[in-house]
């Protein structure tokens, strides 16, 4: 990555290296690539940065060896606005004095190991457009001067272990992205939420202990395009007013205590949909996923859904990669439409009344999970399955020999007269 930066050579020619019609450098920035291991830089990020006396901004992305703690070099480069240190391994608590890097305009920090509470500083830096401290290891409240960040755009908290009381967020009216998820917050849906909805274009407070009913303010929020409240103990009905939520592609609700009805609702097209274990009783699949161009994700597990399969036409199958249809009362054949998929990855069926030959199902080549127990599916297994990453076709009707898996016993388990590794032998 660095066989440019040879001494005695002009660095405003080495790889990473900007110096924009000058001859000073004002960014650096080097990207590792996450599917190669050689793409990668190790140990700390060196003092003599310090000597860059013009660095505007510094983007170390996906170098996931860097160490070390949070560079002090950083607070003696007076032009610095931009620092994007993200997916390594630096560690240790986040500077006390970090507010006293005032000119700071973005700040991400995100996919490393700091450790400790987000400092109180951090206030200080009202020209902050971007703060991104997720996937770190940072725990205690957010400090409540936050709210003086009146500029931020983009507040991104996930993966931590943040809890106690939420800061107002009414000032935040530039807010377009707004990620809590995977903490600790717990109480009611934060209320300051709804000063956010001219702008606020992403909200994700998943995977917290937050309680209550979703607010009807929430139909408010016109740009809204992706939500996730899962993995919360939310109840009630979902607000009628998400049927004004027009613009959304990827909604999540999964994991709560949510009641019938669920809204009609006027998606264009969406993405991404996951209802799964709630305690919904839909019957079908909605009209408006179904008519959707651009899914690629739909789970719809413990939905109360009762249908034939064949009589799902969805308007477009090409683009799906997911889907969930578990623990309904789906029966029929799914061969037709899983054989018309071309980029599916994962699609799980278990706790069906499914009713087809195994054998007649041709396996779309990017299928890695296929979870089809608890149907009433008969026929031998196919070879092809020996290349997905899992698969569960227990309790069903198959039979024969089992091909040559690594897949554990229990993946075949409850076939009477299915034979062979991992299961007894087959009688010769």
């Amino acid at each position: 990555m660095l066989n440019t930066w040879k001494a005695g050579t002009d660095c405003c020619r080495w790889l990473g290296v900007d110096c924009q019609q000058t001859d000073r450098v004002v960014m650096l920035s080097l990207a590792g690539q996450t599917n190669n291991a050689k793409s990668s830089l190790s140990g700390t990020i060196p003092p003599s940065l310090s000597q860059l006396q013009s660095l505007i901004g510094i983007y170390l992305t996906n170098l996931r060896n860097l160490t070390g703690p949070f560079p002090a070099a950083f607070f003696r480069l007076p032009k610095l606005a931009y620092i994007y240190i993200e997916n390594s391994k630096l560690s240790g608590p986040i500077p006390v004095n970090i507010g006293r890097m005032s000119q700071l305009g973005a700040l991400s920090l995100a996919g490393n190991q700091f450790s400790g509470p987000i400092p109180d500083s951090i206030s200080n830096l009202r020209q902050l457009t971007q703060l991104d401290l997720g996937g770190n290891l940072l725990t205690g409240k957010i400090p409540t001067g936050i709210t003086r960040l009146t500029q931020l755009s983009v507040l991104t908290l996930e993966r931590n272990h943040l809890s106690g009381p939420l800061p107002s967020f009414a000032s935040f009216h530039s807010l377009r992205f707004l990620r809590l998820s995977h903490n600790k917050y717990s109480g009611p849906f934060p209320s300051s939420i709804a000063g956010l909805s001219q702008n606020l274009a992403n909200l994700e407070l998943g995977s917290n202990l937050f309680t209550g009913q979703i607010p009807d303010f929430l139909g408010n929020f016109r740009n809204l395009d992706t939500v996730d409240l899962s993995h919360n103990r939310f109840s009630g009905v979902v607000p009628k007013t998400f049927k004004n939520l027009t613009k959304i592609f990827n909604l999540d609700l999964s994991y709560n205590n949510l009641v019938d009805p669920f809204p009609q609702m006027n998606v264009k097209g969406i993405e991404s949909l996951d209802l799964s274990y709630n305690k919904f009783h839909l019957g079908g699949i909605p009209t408006w996923v179904t008519s959707s161009p651009i899914i690629y994700s739909l789970k719809l597990a413990n939905c109360g859904i009762k249908m034939k399969i064949e009589n799902w036409k969805p308007s477009e199958t090409y683009f799906y990669d997911f889907i969930d249809l578990s623990l309904n009362e789906i029966s029929g054949s799914p061969v037709a439409l899983l054989n018309n998929t071309e980029y599916l990855k994962g699609f799980w069926m278990s706790g069906n009344k499914l009713q087809f030959k195994m054998t007649d199902l041709k396996l779309p080549t990017t299928l890695e999970e296929l979870h089809l127990s608890q149907n009433l599916i008969s026929g031998s297994i196919p070879a092809s399955v020996s290349k997905l990453k899992k698969l569960n076709v227990s309790k069903n009707r198959l039979c024969g020999r089992i091909p040559k898996t690594n897949f554990p016993a229990s993946a075949f388990a409850g076939n009477d007269c299915l034979c062979g590794s991992p299961l007894p032998n087959c009688r010769s």
